[in-house]
């Protein structure tokens, strides 16, 4: 009996209420900055990201080269302006496709982006 009482009646070392609420605490403060560390980097992930603008650019150039537009062609992509030129330096003449983000109102930011590309193929003109 003796056995069984020592056995079922064992008390169980726990902590106190202070304890469990000092670390309830810390483990939502981790939280909390690892929730604030992950939503900057994702919305400055999709603030940086081109891709669109950069396809955009490539169906350009592909219409520009088999000759669907012609220069000097100017077109509003979302909040970006895309131009084709024609550029001359040091008697070289070619073709400058560019891309320059548009700042609007709704987006607040400080610098603008611009992507800029060489065409240096040769246009039967």
């Amino acid at each position: 009996m003796v056995i069984l009482k020592t056995f079922f009646f064992n008390k169980i070392k726990s902590s106190t209420l202070i304890e469990t609420l000092v670390a309830s605490v810390i483990i939502i403060v981790i939280f909390t900055i690892a929730s604030l560390t992950l939503n900057n980097v994702f919305s400055t992930t999709i603030k940086s990201n081109t891709d669109r603008v950069q396809n955009r650019m490539n169906a350009l150039e592909y219409l520009f080269l088999n000759e669907k537009i012609k220069y000097p062609y100017q077109e509003d992509f979302e909040n970006w302006e895309i131009q084709l030129v024609k550029s001359k330096q040091n008697k070289d003449s070619f073709f400058v496709l560019e891309a320059k983000q548009l700042n609007l109102a709704s987006i607040k930011q400080e610098t603008k982006k611009s992507i800029s590309r060489k065409l240096t193929y040769v246009i039967s003109e």
